[in-house]
């Protein structure tokens, strides 16, 4: 049982119990009571308020009031909640922004400061702007929940991105080409990239992509992308 796993396993434990002793619980998750201890002070650490009585019939306890304040977040699930936010803000369509916009900063200041460095790099690749009228979204669908993990990988370690894509015809292809940016025109988002076999710039709708994979051993530059007027980079929308 791995670290994140054993802890979680403590804590379902002693909301279950009540009272555990550091014997039951080694024992409950297969580690030593050297280990157990470590794990107790990890969750303390994480704000779990963990109260320890000594002596015969005495325990831990977990205060029933006690809540995780540090939070797990991955930077592919902090960038979700951001990019979310921002397509709501960009599409005027995003109910107490001042709320919003204080819970996300106190999740991002409560990262590692190496997953803030990533999540910085992340949202720099990241572009808002309006959909064209004239575009027809009638048959936008959904998008492949594995996006966003292979975008994460692929722009933060500047890998080649191989997927299928369906066009508005729907002809399928598969593609190899480099990330560069992604683009939110509410409803629509785009994932721009620059195709080695095209020598161009190419937009494709997220809602068309499948299989994304990264493509570790080819790696590429960051380009200047060419956006139009009205798009403009996160970091420069008002709040």
């Amino acid at each position: 049982m791995n670290i994140r796993l054993r802890l979680d396993a403590i804590v379902r434990s002693l909301r279950r119990n009540g009272t555990s002793t550091i014997a039951d619980l080694a024992e409950e998750v297969g580690a030593s009571r050297r280990t157990i201890l470590r794990d107790i002070s990890a969750l303390r650490d994480e704000g779990f308020v963990i109260h320890s009585e000594p002596g015969r019939g005495g325990g831990l306890q977990l205060d029933p009031q006690s809540l995780q304040t540090t939070p797990r977040l991955s930077v592919a699930e902090v960038f979700a909640l951001l990019i979310s936010v921002a397509s709501m803000r960009a599409a005027g369509n995003l109910p107490f922004t001042s709320l919003a916009d204080a819970g996300l900063a106190k999740i991002e200041k409560a990262l590692p400061s190496d997953k803030i460095r990533d999540l910085r790099r992340f949202l720099d690749c990241l572009y808002v702007g309006e959909l064209s009228p004239l575009v027809d979204i009638s048959d936008m669908g959904a998008m492949d929940p594995a996006l966003l993990p292979a975008f994460e990988t692929a722009f933060l370690k500047k890998c080649h991105l191989r997927f299928q894509y369906c066009d508005a015809n729907g002809a399928r292809t598969q593609r190899n080409i480099e990330p560069q940016a992604m683009l939110i025109l509410p409803p629509l988002w785009y994932l721009v990239a620059y195709d080695p076999t095209r020598n161009a710039f190419r937009h494709f709708r997220m809602d068309r992509i499948s299989t994304p994979q990264c493509v570790p051993d080819q790696s590429f530059r960051r380009r200047h992308v060419p956006f139009a007027a009205n798009v403009s980079p996160i970091r420069n929308l008002p709040r």
